[in-house]
């Protein structure tokens, strides 16, 4: 009889010592994993830190030729400027208004009809999945050069990425007002635009001007391959050695999308 209370704890705290050896044994395990693909994402990418530092002197001489910005091109950037917000502009708004019908059809709680659902997923899977400079080559291929590729390339690209959130947000409504009018008789029509339009609005106005803020860093990079804007005027100064001109343009886009974030991040509070 004195024997049993010693056992118990004994027991119990040889058990309770396992856990924690279990515990940190795949804690190290999972580090160790980590550090072996990192280490092995080092040899795939070919890392040579030394290269790096040894061509510090290039780019300090690079820079230093890059001072001081060159002001003057201020007159001949508003353009570029201004087509570069038009580019985010345009993809934002037809990414929102193609996103939005698609998202509906592929959230599984509204969606009508499972070949609906599973059509409007490949869509959304489709423009998703190829980045959205690819688009604007086979766009400029199609229509040309100049900002209108780049427009509908952020578009389209716009229309997967929207589509996802936006289903991901419908399925994630309460659908306590849903079922609430379906069961007083009220048509489809009418369960969309009194329970999941007020339900979900705010949540995707937030989405979309979050996706206006990543269109238009976007835009900037597909003017390298001819979509406009200052990424295209970028490019030129690059390639003829402008490096004044170079960083003038530089500041200007760091100048516009902060801007740009702190705007949307603004109206983002304001609508949630």
């Amino acid at each position: 009889m004195s024997e049993a209370p010693s056992l118990t704890p004994s027991g119990g705290a040889r058990a309770g010592s396992r856990a924690p050896r279990g515990g940190s044994l795949s804690k190290l395990a999972g580090f160790a994993a980590f550090v072996a693909l990192f280490v092995q994402a080092c040899h795939g990418v070919h890392a040579r830190p030394q290269d790096l530092i040894s061509g510090v002197h290039g780019m300090a001489d690079i820079l230093s030729r890059a001072m001081p910005p060159d002001l003057g091109q201020f007159v001949p950037s508003l353009e570029p400027i201004v087509e570069t917000i038009d580019l985010a502009v345009f993809g934002t708004v037809l990414g929102v208004v193609l996103a939005f019908p698609l998202a509906l059809l592929a959230a599984s709680n509204v969606s009508p009809a499972r070949p609906l659902y599973y059509f409007a997923r490949a869509i959304i899977g489709v423009t998703r999945s190829v980045p959205d400079l690819v688009w604007a080559l086979l766009f400029v291929t199609a229509v040309g050069l100049g900002p209108f590729p780049g427009a509908l390339a952020l578009g389209v690209h716009s229309i997967g990425m929207l589509g996802r959130l936006f289903s991901e947000v419908i399925e994630d409504m309460d659908m306590g007002p849903v079922e609430a009018l379906t069961l007083t008789g009220a048509s489809r029509l009418q369960v969309f635009t009194h329970a999941v339009v007020p339900g979900v609005l705010p949540t995707l106005l937030g989405i979309s001007l979050y996706r206006f803020d990543e269109n238009l860093r976007s835009s900037l990079v597909l003017g390298f391959v001819g979509a406009g804007g200052i990424g295209f005027m970028l490019l030129t100064a690059m390639n003829l050695f402008q490096y004044q001109t170079v960083s003038y343009l530089l500041i200007v886009t760091f100048v516009l999308v902060a801007l740009a974030e702190r705007g949307s991040a603004f109206l983002r509070s304001r609508v949630q």
